[in-house]
């Protein structure tokens, strides 16, 4: 799809280790609102806020569109790249030409590292009890 009626909503998901980010496109004027938060509040640090804006800058769309965002599960730092993902994913919905410039630099790629599961038998998903010969 090339390009979306002026009124029609746009949503996507992204995904980093357990963190999970659900994002709603408008068109706007570059408000990003998280949790009913606003985003420099929602995430403080200024490396987190540009990891995200990192797929508008490269798109040129950073003040095209209005995002709302819900986001749970994992860390504030998981939180932050699930929502670079569904930006990116949602750029994507809006014009496909932008998938070779997000696809080179890395924005279209879900980190599936999660905590691996504890197994029966022992104390953790790895560690094993002691061990005594006698």
């Amino acid at each position: 799809m090339s390009a979306t009626a002026p009124h029609q909503e746009i949503i996507a998901t992204g995904r980093r280790k357990t963190a999970v980010a659900r994002i709603r496109l408008k068109p706007g004027t570059g408000v990003i609102k998280i949790n009913d938060k606003d985003f420099t509040d929602y995430f403080p640090s200024l490396s987190m806020q540009n990891d995200i804006l990192r797929p508008l800058e490269l798109t040129n769309v950073v003040h095209a569109f209005d995002f709302d965002v819900k986001t749970k599960g994992g860390g504030i730092v998981g939180q932050a790249g699930a929502l670079r993902l569904a930006i990116s994913r949602v750029l994507l919905a809006v014009n496909d030409s932008h998938r070779a410039v997000l696809k080179k630099e890395g924005m279209l790629t879900r980190d599936p590292r999660m905590k691996e599961r504890k197994k029966a038998g022992q104390p953790g998903a790895r560690k094993r009890f002691q061990f005594s010969k006698r």
